[in-house]
């Protein structure tokens, strides 16, 4: 089952990054809908550039590397203190994501009617609640 669950998240992690790595260079598609609003639907809370877009790819990428590392898919030594806490990390990060800042994004936030509110209702949080409670899993039944 850890097999199972720490390859979902490993191609969650890979889809995730390779659309952040195409933003960082130059790739538009999607790149209106996933930045937080304010509610006049045009004025985005975050402008990311370059640095930033592509240390999250990495960030990400690093993630799904881990995830198979720690379910023992690929060897790799890692600290200790990160094979202890890793992935109750990954798993916190993304949990914290989905209920949200109370403000544009997660489950309780007060901006909804934007089209990233509207998209972070129906997809994001919900994909990061998903990766906070499989990494859960992987990591209780390690």
């Amino acid at each position: 089952m850890t097999t199972v669950i720490a390859t979902i998240l490993f191609l969650i992690f890979l889809f995730i990054s390779s659309i952040h790595f195409y933003w960082a260079f130059g790739g538009k598609w999607g790149s209106d809908a996933v930045l937080p609003t304010k509610n006049d639907n045009n004025t985005k809370v975050l402008q990311p550039t370059i640095l930033p877009t592509l240390i999250v790819a990495i960030g990400l990428l690093g993630f799904g590397l881990f995830i198979l590392v720690m379910s023992g898919l690929i060897s790799f030594n890692i600290p200790q203190w990160l094979s202890k806490y890793g992935l109750w990390i990954i798993a916190s990060i993304f949990t914290l994501r989905a209920i949200g800042d109370f403000n544009y994004v997660g489950v309780f936030k007060k901006i909804k009617q934007t089209k990233f509110g509207e998209n972070d209702t129906k997809y994001f949080s919900p994909l990061c609640l998903t990766i906070g409670i499989l990494t859960i899993i992987l990591e209780v039944t390690k």
